[in-house]
C-alpha cells in the first residue's frame, strides 16, 4: 500500500512567503505615498474654500489680480490636522496651503490667472515630490 502525500512541501511554503514578501516590497511604498497624498488633498480642500471670494473680489476690481483687496473676507487657517496653515496674499490672491511633517511638508500654491471679462483660473503648482501632492498640481 502505497502511502498518499498530504499538505505542501517545504519549498512550496518557501515559494509563496517568497512571493508575498515581493508584493509587501513593492505595495507599502505606493500605499506610504498614496496616504501623504491624501494628508495633502486635506490641505487643498481647505484652500479651495478660500478660492471663490477671491474670484468674487477679483472680479468686482474688474479682472485685475494685482491689486490690494483680494482676499477681502478671507480668514487664514491655522493648524488643522494634517495642515500647518493655509494663508491668501492679500495683493497677488495667491492662496498657499502648506502641510506638516505628516503630509511631508508638502506646499501647494493655487494662483488666479484673470482678465477683463474673462473667468478667474486658477493654477495649481507645488514645491514638493510630485508623488506627494494631486494630478492638477504636478508640474
Amino acid at each position: 500500500m502505497k502511502k498518499q502525500q498530504q499538505g505542501f512541501t517545504l519549498i512550496e511554503l518557501m515559494i509563496v512567503v517568497a512571493i508575498i514578501g515581493i508584493l509587501a516590497a513593492i505595495a507599502l511604498p505606493a500605499y506610504q505615498d498614496y496616504t501623504v497624498r491624501a494628508r495633502v488633498t486635506e490641505g487643498l480642500s481647505l484652500a479651495s474654500g478660500m478660492k471663490s471670494t477671491v474670484a468674487e473680489n477679483i472680479a468686482a476690481n474688474g479682472g485685475a489680480v494685482p491689486a490690494a483687496g483680494n482676499c477681502a473676507g478671507v480668514t487664514d487657517v491655522g493648524a488643522v490636522s494634517n495642515v500647518a496653515s493655509v494663508t491668501c496674499a492679500d495683493d497677488t490672491g495667491v492662496i498657499t496651503a502648506t502641510m506638516n511633517a505628516s503630509a511631508n511638508d508638502a506646499v501647494v500654491i493655487l494662483t488666479p490667472a484673470a482678465g477683463a471679462g474673462v473667468p478667474v483660473t486658477w493654477v495649481c503648482s507645488s514645491t514638493t515630490d510630485h508623488r506627494y501632492v494631486p494630478n492638477e498640481c504636478r508640474n
